[in-house]
């Protein structure tokens, strides 16, 4: 028996207010090949974390993933995308505008909404760029222990074709040792361009 291309919409999660959109890209995502692996968690609340990002199509599938389960995960992307014609299509989908000249206020900032939201999942590219970096940005990090909310790791996987749900990590009061930990996670996954380098 195959593997269902999606897994179960837990019953916590925040939905987007669409049925088309999600028909749509399921369909898509048959023809793509591509799936999403393992348990959506029943958490009103979420940061999910995505890597390894060396490529403009992480971002194109992973789209395509949040759409067809029909989960509204806000994603937090260059205020200047949103500015230009895109920002009609892509604002009603849970895309959230950052300054990035004002980065130190974005951890405030985005604790602040969960703060004032019942439900609201956060998608972030830890690593910042699709480019190889040494180390990855800890706002996620930063953001889960001022908002009190879980971190979800998605391992994006080319060879599979796959992202796969990986075990929900609680931050600590030792961001380091949290980091090594969660960066260990994401070693046997390969991206379109490269792997990601445990610390």
């Amino acid at each position: 028996m195959s593997q269902p291309m999606l897994p179960a919409v837990p019953p916590q999660a925040p939905l987007l207010d669409s049925r088309f959109w999600p028909w749509l890209m399921r369909g898509l995502l048959r023809l793509s090949g591509w799936r999403l692996l393992g348990q959506l968690p029943d958490e009103p609340k979420v940061i999910l974390i995505g890597a390894p990002h060396s490529s403009y199509w992480d971002g194109v599938w992973g789209l395509m993933i949040k759409i067809a389960l029909g989960i509204n995960i806000n994603i937090m992307i260059k205020r200047e995308v949103l500015e230009g014609p895109l920002g009609i299509i892509l604002r009603p989908i849970g895309m959230i505008p950052i300054n990035r000249k004002a980065a130190l206020n974005v951890v405030g900032q985005m604790a602040k909404r969960f703060n004032e939201r019942e439900r609201m999942w956060l998608g972030i590219t830890p690593e910042g760029t699709r480019k190889h970096v040494q180390q990855w940005k800890s706002g996620f990090l930063r953001i889960a222990r001022e908002a009190d909310v879980p971190i979800q790791p998605v391992f994006i996987d080319y060879p599979s074709k796959t992202f796969t749900l990986g075990p929900l990590v609680r931050a600590s009061d030792d961001p380091d040792a949290d980091m090594t930990a969660i960066r260990a996670l994401f070693r046997p996954y390969r991206g379109k361009h490269r792997n990601t380098e445990a610390i």
